[in-house]
């Protein structure tokens, strides 16, 4: 199968401005291509992880990757279809594009891949030189026609905003010209923005061009519903922000609809690798094969081997209900996704089951403890008069306050 099909049969293309220069450019030859990210956040989240998955391929089939981060696209901002985005501060910009950068690094790198900012050639272009050498090749119906304008028509859009795509389009021609770089991936949001960069190298280098553009598909939730989106909210791939056990948890619970999908764009697992799995899922649906296989190598790609191996053990041992044999830092997994109270002395249990929300009043939580529903790390405790101290928790600090089966809390001493 060649790299053009393979990433068909993934799903990885929705619009291809030229599909045989395509074809030929990424079967038949070593070409530079490259996607964007604006540093909008201090990290990207999960919903990137297609465009990462689909540069690592390419990188896999001897094509360098170009790693464009948007310190001056970051600052004015890609229009959404619902209102404004809030302007970021240079600083904030440029401080989000390091860490972006670093982040990306650690899939990207191995010496092969190429990282940019564009706030390093657009800072450079005064507004007259704008709007005579850039502004001048596009006619305002042209820019109106294009989708993500034309649905902020009626609610309104800034200028500001309104010329993203030609900022967007000095990015291709720069690196066009400056870097010898063939393609622009993006997403089919972005879909505009890169005809855009098509038509200003055509305008400026000529028809006899080179230049392809490509989108994939955005990912959704089979129901329709947003990809990437917890209950706690976006789903970081900075382990800080959101912990590789939240990660590990959303694609075991994916659904089985989803699963085809995930696997194809969001792995590095082979056809007949994806082909197994997701007939495992419709012949034994209830083992679950695919969400373990598909969780576990998001999270080792992502966060590493180390990462998945805490994981797993967070997951046992909220499943089994024995925690002594945690670490540190999976006991600090755990206070980043179960009510956690940090217990500066010693306190009553009544309280501190009310405090961790296992209890709503001190009446129920009274009822829990004589019922015997409540146990302090591995002890169930009957006295109503309990006190938690530091004598209680494990090895650096922790203790873990259950109630019933599966309800569960953490307390750090200080």
């Amino acid at each position: 199968m060649t790299l053009y099909d393979d990433l068909i049969w993934r799903g990885m293309i929705k619009d291809v401005s030229n599909e045989q220069e395509a074809r030929r450019l990424l079967n038949d030859n070593k070409v530079k291509f490259y996607c964007g990210f604006d540093p909008t956040g201090e990290s990207l989240t999960i919903g990137h992880w297609v465009q990462i998955i689909r540069m690592m391929l390419l990188a896999r089939h001897g094509h360098t990757p170009i790693v464009l981060i948007g310190g001056a696209t970051g600052l004015i901002g890609d229009p959404k279809q619902t209102s404004e985005r809030k302007l970021l501060s240079l600083e904030a910009s440029l401080q989000n594009a390091a860490k972006i950068e670093r982040q990306l690094s650690r899939y990207l790198n191995g010496g092969q891949a190429v990282f940019v900012n564009n706030h390093d050639w657009i800072k450079d272009i005064d507004m007259i030189s704008f709007l005579r050498d850039y502004g001048k090749q596009f006619s305002i119906n042209y820019m109106l026609a294009k989708d993500t304008v034309a649905k902020r028509l009626e609610s309104g859009i800034s200028y500001t905003e309104f010329s993203y795509m030609l900022i967007q389009a000095i990015d291709f021609l720069h690196l066009y010209q400056q870097h010898d770089c063939k393609i622009q991936f993006g997403g089919s949001d972005q879909w505009g923005n890169i005809t855009t960069g098509l038509e200003l190298i055509r305008k400026v280098v000529g028809d006899q061009n080179e230049a392809v553009g490509l989108s994939s598909p955005l990912l959704l939730k089979a129901d329709g519903s947003k990809f990437g989106k917890s209950e706690s909210g976006s789903l970081w791939l900075d382990a800080e922000l959101t912990t590789p056990y939240e990660v590990y948890q959303y694609f075991l619970n994916a659904a089985d609809a989803d699963i085809e999908t995930y696997l194809k764009t969001l792995t590095l697992l082979d056809r007949p690798v994806i082909e197994k799995l997701v007939e495992a899922t419709k012949t034994q649906p209830e083992a679950r094969l695919a969400q373990k296989e598909l969780a576990a190598e998001v999270v080792t790609l992502v966060h590493g081997k180390h990462a998945l191996d805490e994981a797993l053990a967070v997951t046992q041992a909220l499943f089994s209900g024995q925690f002594s044999h945690l670490t540190p830092s999976g006991f600090n997994t755990l206070t980043k996704t179960l009510d956690h109270v940090v217990l500066k002395e010693a306190r009553p249990l009544i309280d501190l089951l009310v405090d961790t929300k296992l209890a709503v009043s001190k009446r129920e939580a009274r009822t829990f403890i004589e019922s015997g529903a409540i146990m302090v790390n591995d002890c169930k405790i009957e006295a109503l008069d309990f006190t938690v101290n530091k004598h209680d928790a494990y090895t650096g600090g922790y203790v873990i306050l259950r109630r019933g089966k599966k309800k569960y809390a953490i307390l750090t001493i200080s």
